[in-house]
């Protein structure tokens, strides 16, 4: 699977991390959007969810992109919350199906691998080279949102070499 346009997630029920990257030249990728998507806490989980659809149909209709990539679940210390992060997942999954389009997945350590070359790098590694591999327009960014640009460029990466 060849990818010059990529829409990547990093799922979450609170805050959904969203970035469009597209193959650059000479190596550089290029980010086209990021956002951090928040959802209310006083909302229910399935309107939540909603929000959370429509916000990846807007990226999917607005970038027209060739792959969907995904933050796989890892083990957290709270089951119902790695459940509610896996329902995310599902929804954003069936987004992708539902476009026609392939669905890469990805887990933390291929991320950090892919961005830093090693995988027990802490956030602020992989924040400081994502900066580094792609132009990010100088403002704050929540973890959620450059979490989504490092699998971003993780699936361009990996594609890139298919």
């Amino acid at each position: 699977m060849k990818a010059a346009r990529v829409v990547a997630f990093d799922p979450g029920y609170e805050r959904l991390g969203v970035a469009v990257l597209e193959r650059g030249a000479r190596g550089r990728d290029a980010l086209l959007y990021s956002n951090c998507f928040r959802t209310k806490k006083t909302l229910s989980f399935p309107e939540r969810l909603r929000l959370i659809g429509e916000e990846a149909e807007r990226a999917i209709k607005a970038h027209a992109p060739d792959v969907v990539a995904l933050e796989t679940v890892y083990f957290e210390k709270n089951a119902k919350t790695a459940m509610q992060v896996a329902e995310v997942r599902g929804v954003l999954s069936y987004i992708a199906a539902s476009h026609g389009l392939p669905l890469a997945e990805y887990t933390p350590l291929q991320v950090k691998i892919a961005v830093t070359g090693y995988g027990k790098s802490d956030k602020r590694a992989v924040a400081t080279l994502v900066a580094r591999l792609v132009e990010l327009p100088a403002r704050k960014r929540l973890d959620d949102e450059l979490d989504a640009i490092a699998v971003g460029v993780t699936c361009l990466a990996a594609t890139r070499r298919a």
